[in-house]
């Protein structure tokens, strides 16, 4: 005999018994379903499509305001222009308000 025959010989028999064994079904379940066909398949998937979608939605905002750059994402610190005794004094230039009316105004921001 042809040496290449006896080796297909001896893997189909020692690899028959395992394509068997693989597709033998353990278990007490009527197929391939998933959970092994019981109830609480029903109660976590739905729960775990919620936490995905919020994982998810988490990152997109996070990597949005990453990307973003300080500045972008509103007016944390204040925005960058004039100080209120900077206003109350181009008001008081401008004729505005009188000097009485400005030094009033000036204590009350505390200068």
């Amino acid at each position: 005999m042809n040496r290449s025959i006896l080796w297909f010989a001896a893997l189909l028999y020692f690899v028959t018994p395992a394509v068997a064994l693989a597709q033998q079904a353990t278990g007490p379940y009527y197929g391939p379903h998933m959970w092994n066909s019981s109830w609480h398949g029903w109660f976590l998937g739905p729960i775990m499509m919620i936490v995905f979608v919020a994982v998810a939605v988490v990152v997109v905002v996070l990597l949005v305001r990453w990307l973003g750059g300080p500045g972008h994402g509103g007016a944390l610190h204040g925005p960058p222009g004039k100080t209120p005794l900077d206003i109350l004094k181009e008001r008081f230039a401008k004729g505005e308000i009188d000097r009485e009316e400005f030094e009033d105004r000036r204590r009350v921001l505390g200068e």
